[in-house]
């Protein structure tokens, strides 16, 4: 793991981030639309992520960028409440402990900054991803919070930081 690391996104990394993401929910066989497939800040997150309260990382091995996640306010919803985003990685990255080293970053980024809980979106067939979050002391919710205007994205989670 010591040639793996996780550092905050520069523009550099835009191009890379949107294709790892895009090529990871055509993957997992995710609708384009009313996921984040569509969303308009694929093609610039460092900028998106460039504001107060919000972070962006990515996962970068021998050079190549691998993966990524973020922390934002969660759009739409209580003030102490951020939201875990486009969190995904290429295969390579998978089963090497990152998804778990990945959300401690987030979660202790969230911390920081004053918030509480810490919600996200995923889908039910991501049993991997909701294993990991599950561990991770997230819990299910029955309904979305907040509008982050991913429909098509039906398993919803939170977590009291």
């Amino acid at each position: 793991m010591s040639a793996i690391k996780i550092r905050s996104i520069a523009s550099k990394d835009n191009k890379a981030i949107a294709e790892i993401i895009r090529s990871v929910l055509i993957e997992m066989g995710v609708p384009k639309v009313g996921s984040a497939y569509e969303d308009k800040a694929l093609g610039m997150m460092c900028e998106t992520y460039d504001h107060p309260k919000s972070s962006y990382y990515v996962l970068e091995e021998k050079g190549v960028v691998i993966g990524g996640g973020g922390i934002a306010p969660l759009e739409n919803g209580a003030p102490d409440t951020c939201e875990l985003q486009k969190m995904y990685f290429l295969p390579t990255a998978r089963g090497r402990g990152m998804g778990f080293e990945m959300i401690n970053k987030c979660l202790d980024f969230a911390k920081e900054h004053g918030y509480t809980k810490c919600y996200l979106e995923t889908m039910p067939y991501m049993k991997a991803a909701r294993k990991l979050y599950k561990k991770m002391g997230f819990v299910d919710l029955e309904e979305p919070v907040g509008d982050t205007g991913h429909y098509a994205c039906e398993a919803w989670m939170i977590k009291d930081l």
